[in-house]
């Protein structure tokens, strides 16, 4: 989850703007009437399950493919009638990237770097994002994780206000996903606005500011992660290994509730913090102990769920 001590997004206007786009393939809708606005500063995050359409949306952001209806602006401007100046202040990492494998890493920024009139040190962002030991490496030869420092790298070597990073740490393990958020981090705390792509709900509660939810080629919702978290029907769960069962109409009574799932001898109930008053009365009233109790909050794939009807 994003810590309380973030930076709030600057209060100034929408440096992207996108408004009723659409893009059909063969007829099909993949992309239906989606408007969203993204301030500068701020981690927007589009969520959604895979074919959702989210790639589709930044690829028109991008200028990568021509909607069938719409406008998008970056920074004012349009990013197919005014590519070469879109170009200057946009970055972006797809989700399907590659190099020629015999590429090393310093070929690769200095080529980009190469492009631009006024490009960053790409020494020192090889070093802020703990590539300079591999500059010798040929891009074959990268893990996962280094592919993706790198990639980010090219994204930002053009000095961008806007980066565009699509289903990022798709493929990674935990450690390295965990350290790329720590570099999408520094990416917005370098003043860069971040307009992020993914199906990870951990990686959107941590990182976003705002989260647009697309589902089936529409936006369904869009809010902070703690607001959409406050839409799920169950805000509140409770979870334990009974010692023994309570009785399924008892269960069924309880004010508030919303879902009960019984896995493995383990009852997860969620509902209201009165749904978890009374279940802590039932428990005590029938003389049942509640082993390995847990009480949380809803997550954004609660959320997720209720919105979507879709697991992550």
């Amino acid at each position: 989850m994003k810590p309380s001590g973030s930076p709030a997004p600057p209060a100034s206007g929408p440096v992207i703007e996108v408004t009723g786009l659409q893009k059909s393939y063969s007829g099909r809708p993949v992309v239906d009437g989606v408007s969203f606005s993204v301030a500068e500063g701020e981690i927007f995050g589009l969520l959604g399950p895979n074919g959702a359409g989210k790639t589709t949306v930044v690829e028109c952001v991008a200028g990568l493919r021509v909607p069938d209806g719409g406008t998008v602006r970056v920074a004012g401007l349009d990013p197919r009638a005014d590519r070469a100046e879109t170009t200057r202040v946009l970055g972006v990492q797809l989700q399907e990237s590659e190099l020629q494998p015999k590429l090393t890493v310093r070929e690769a920024l200095q080529l980009y770097a190469a492009c631009y009139p006024d490009p960053a040190d790409w020494r020192s962002l090889a070093g802020r994002l703990n590539l300079t030991s591999r500059l010798s490496t040929r891009f074959a030869d990268l893990s996962g994780g280094q592919k993706q420092r790198l990639f980010i790298a090219l994204a930002l070597i053009g000095r961008p206000r806007v980066v565009v990073l699509d289903e990022l740490t798709t493929g990674l393990d935990p450690q390295a996903r965990r350290a790329t958020w720590e570099l999408v981090e520094s990416v917005r705390e370098g003043g860069v606005t971040v307009l992020l792509v993914t199906h990870f709900m951990e990686e959107a509660q941590r990182l976003c500011d705002r989260i647009a939810v697309v589902d089936r080629g529409r936006i369904v919702a869009l809010d902070t992660p703690a607001g959409l978290i406050g839409r799920s029907a169950g805000a509140r769960v409770v979870s334990f290994r009974p010692s023994v069962p309570p009785a399924e109409a008892d269960l069924a009574a309880l004010p508030g509730l919303v879902s009960v799932v019984s896995e493995e001898g383990r009852l997860t109930l969620a509902g209201t913090d009165e749904t978890v008053d009374a279940v802590l009365t039932l428990l005590a009233r029938n003389r049942i102990t509640a082993h390995e109790l847990r009480v949380t909050d809803a997550t954004l794939e609660d959320a997720f769920i209720d919105l979507t009807g879709a697991e992550s």
